[in-house]
């Protein structure tokens, strides 16, 4: 069973900035797939950013150029650097692995609370 366990969360100001680190308890380079998902209250979870193995990344709209999913394989630890945070970037932050075999196969990490206020 893997874990995957966020931390960085907390309260900011508008236009600050928050690093969200995810420690694997496996290699990351073993996963397909790692990405930052974002729940706010009442809707549903979103892809934030997604990181292949190859290092391909992609944003969600609202977060490109202010966000940016980075790994260091060394630490089994991936990243998200989140600068000129907006009010509306508040949310629990979830870190996701996921492996392609058969069928896919997704890891979650228990969430990190962001607050930005304005």
């Amino acid at each position: 069973q893997v874990q995957l366990v966020e931390s960085g969360g907390g309260l900011v100001q508008a236009g600050g900035s928050l690093r969200l680190s995810c420690v694997a308890s496996r290699s990351i380079s073993s996963f397909n797939f790692m990405a930052w998902y974002r729940q706010a209250p009442g809707k549903q979870r979103e892809l934030v950013a997604i990181m292949t193995s190859g290092g391909n990344t992609n944003y969600a709209d609202s977060v490109k150029g202010r966000f940016t999913i980075s790994r260091d394989s060394a630490k089994n630890t991936a990243y998200l650097q989140m600068n000129n945070l907006k009010s509306e970037d508040t949310a629990v932050y979830y870190c996701n692995a996921r492996l392609i075999e058969t069928q896919p196969i997704n890891f979650w990490g228990q969430g990190t609370q962001v607050t930005v206020s304005s």
